[in-house]
């Protein structure tokens, strides 16, 4: 008798595989064999294996989203600073977790373009959290913390850029070991990243 429903189950499964064979290799079948439930089943849960992806980052990876939705709403709680250190914490473990998931993608073409297309269809994709930072910094512009020339969206891109390049590139290294730790790595970006636009 199975402890967990069939849905949780299956979006552990679909979190572990793709994170140890990638997004490619982590068929729908597979999933349902480590779920131990049938690929019928799958189905009832999920429209695709994209669905399910996408499930899988907001159900099991850290909330990047929902922590940028909330500092956009109430953007004041906390100094920009503070938040951006957050902010910064969070992608880095995101795009930790999400590099290896999606990397196989990039050797198939026809499979990449097949997801991105569904991703589109769901309203979701790379550029999400860069808009989600962008609208965050507007709102400290119109609350008068970040400077009214600072170009946001350049600023989102600069911080989120290097926290998915962090994840890349110590992937790769030999130890697989970046030379500062997380908590360091988000407090110094934050902190550079303000420099240039409060």
């Amino acid at each position: 008798m199975h402890q967990k429903p069939a849905r949780v189950r299956i979006v552990d499964a679909a979190h572990d595989l793709m994170l140890s064979i990638g997004l490619t290799r982590a068929t729908t079948k597979e999933i349902a064999k480590a779920a131990d439930c049938s690929e019928a089943a799958l189905y009832k849960y999920f429209a695709s294996k994209e669905e399910l992806f996408v499930t899988v980052l907001s159900e099991r990876l850290p909330k990047l989203g929902p922590l940028l939705t909330e500092l956009t709403r109430e953007p004041g709680a906390k100094s920009v600073e503070e938040n951006l250190t957050e902010i910064a914490r969070e992608a880095a473990l995101f795009y930790e977790q999400t590099f290896p998931m999606a990397a196989s993608l990039y050797a198939e073409p026809q499979l990449k373009r097949r997801h991105e297309e569904a991703l589109r269809e769901m309203g979701t994709g790379p550029h999400r959290p860069i808009q989600g930072l962008d609208a965050y910094l507007r709102s400290e512009q119109d609350a008068g913390r970040v400077s009214r020339d600072a170009d946001t969206y350049a600023a989102a891109s600069l911080l989120l850029g290097a926290c998915a390049q962090r994840a890349f590139a110590y992937d790769m290294a030999p130890d697989r070991k970046p030379p500062q730790p997380l908590d360091e790595f988000a407090a110094g970006l934050a902190r550079t990243l303000l420099t240039g636009i409060a």
